[in-house]
Order: structure tokens, then C-alpha cells, then sequence
């Protein structure tokens, strides 16, 4: 219990210090993150017997910060001055094909049982992982730098975990996904849930970083998607076996079972706003 406190405090922290210190904190924040979630997840994908093992994990996870800094670096070109680089950043898709096919040599080379297997474990680090934080980083508006973005955003998604878990203790009866998750409940899901939209409210009052439409919005997808976020992370934990996805934190786990919540929400958060903002919300 000790050891998980200060895991807590200093994690608390870290991730105040990053979010508040300015752009470039609040960008190697969630940038070690996500070097940090890319290599969990290969290390749990990824079988270790196979030849190359290392090797593969750390192509994996360069892959997926290839692009995630890609993604960052074409949407924020101002922040990132990128000179003759401005031509590949601009066809970034393209470039990352590239990079796939440099991975299909690594795969043709590296005498793997399953090649195919592990070119489909790198593929969805990028997705699953890096391109949420690109997401973030876009919500958050680098140039024009938004921490209280950020900071709802997380605060939303523990008050959504917290008063499930409180709520679904206390009254729930009914399994949400027992095949999955035995202890999570509809009531402490949609408890949850309608936390969640009330503190978005209340944010709302003092953060108007976003309209109230949009915080409400938010914080609707937060109390759907981070409950749904948990169940996938929890699934893929189940398909290999495994309690945790690492012990970077003691006492907590590792980076994607802190942020499994998150990286499965940013995207829709990303989108929500989008859409709110196109219709003048």
C-alpha cells in the first residue's frame, strides 16, 4: 500500500508538472508515454522465444513514433520547423508505407514463424497507440497550447473509472461483460457515466478552453468509450494471460493499464470536437 501511494504521488506529479509546464513538457510527456505504451505492448504481443525478439520490439515501437511524429509534425509544421523534410512530412501517408515495407524486410530477415502475425502487432501499436496521442496533441492545439484541455480530459476519465467503481461496489447487481471483466455492473457503468457528464458541466464553469456544448459532449464519450477503453485493454490482457502490462509503476501496473482508458477515448473526444466546432458549438 506504501509503495503504491508514492508511485501515486509521484506519477500525480509528473503528470501535472508535463501538462502545466508549457508546450514542450506537456509534448515529451506524451511522447514518453507513448514510446513507453508502443513497448509494453510489443513486449506482450510479440512472442519472446522467437528469434530477434529485442530487435522486433524496438522496430515496432520506432515504427509507431515514426508515426506519431509524422502525424504531429504535418498538422503543427509552425512549431516544428521542418525545412527540406516539409515535402515528406506533407505526404505522410506515403512515407509510412515506406516504412511498413522496411518492416517487411525486418520480418523477411528476421526468420519469424509468424511474420505476418508481427507485421499486424506493429500496425496496431500505430493505431491503438500512437495516433491517439497525435489526436491529443491536436486537441490540445500545440501552437496555441491548451492545458486545461488536457487536464479535463484526464479528470474526466478518473471520475468516470472512480464512481463506476464506487457506484457498481455499492449497488451493482447486473454483469456488464463478465466474460471480460467479472466485476464491472451496468449500474456502476451508468453511474459512472452520469458522473462523468456532471463534472464535464462543472468544468464547464471554470475551464472555457471548450463551450459547454463541447465539455458536455466530451464528457458523454468519455462515460461511454473509457468504460469500453478499460474492457478492450482488459481483453487483451485475458487473450495472453497477464495481470499487468508491465511493472514501470509499481503498485499500478504499467503505462497501459494507466492509460488504457485514455488511448481508446481520444479519438473520439478528437472527433466530437471536431464536429462540434464545424457546427459552431
Amino acid at each position: 500500500m506504501k509503495q503504491r501511494t508514492i508511485t501515486a504521488v509521484f506519477f500525480a506529479a509528473a503528470m501535472i508538472g508535463g501538462i502545466y509546464g508549457g508546450t514542450w513538457p506537456f509534448f515529451f510527456l506524451f511522447l514518453a508515454i507513448a514510446v513507453g505504451s508502443l513497448w509494453e505492448f510489443l513486449g506482450l504481443m510479440l512472442p519472446r522465444e522467437q528469434t530477434f525478439f529485442l530487435g522486433k520490439r524496438l522496430i515496432g515501437t520506432l515504427l509507431g513514433l515514426a508515426a506519431l511524429l509524422m502525424a504531429t509534425c504535418y498538422r503543427f509544421g509552425d512549431l516544428f520547423p521542418a525545412g527540406a523534410l516539409q515535402p515528406f512530412l506533407r505526404d505522410w501517408p506515403f512515407v509510412l508505407t515506406y516504412l511498413v515495407g522496411w518492416t517487411l524486410l525486418v520480418e523477411l530477415f528476421g526468420a519469424s514463424k509468424a511474420p505476418f502475425q508481427n507485421i499486424g502487432y506493429y500496425a496496431v501499436g500505430i493505431f491503438y497507440i500512437a495516433l491517439p496521442i497525435a489526436m491529443l496533441f491536436d486537441v490540445a492545439s500545440l501552437s496555441d497550447y491548451h492545458p486545461h484541455r488536457v487536464m479535463g480530459i484526464l479528470w474526466l476519465i478518473w471520475t468516470n473509472d472512480t464512481m463506476a467503481y464506487l457506484i457498481g461496489s455499492q449497488i451493482g447487481r447486473r454483469k456488464l461483460f463478465e466474460r471480460i471483466s467479472p466485476k464491472k455492473t451496468w449500474e456502476g457503468t451508468i453511474g459512472g457515466a452520469i458522473c462523468t457528464v456532471l463534472m464535464a458541466w462543472a468544468i464547464s464553469l471554470y475551464f472555457n478552453d471548450f463551450s459547454t456544448a463541447q465539455w458536455l459532449a466530451v464528457g458523454a464519450v468519455i462515460g461511454i468509450f473509457g468504460t469500453l477503453g478499460d474492457l478492450v485493454e482488459s481483453m487483451l490482457k485475458r487473450s495472453i494471460g497477464v495481470k499487468d502490462s508491465g511493472n514501470l509503476l509499481p503498485g499500478h501496473g504499467g503505462l497501459l493499464d494507466r492509460f488504457d482508458s485514455f488511448l481508446f477515448v481520444a479519438g473520439w473526444v478528437w472527433m466530437v470536437v471536431k464536429m462540434l466546432s464545424v457546427i459552431g458549438y
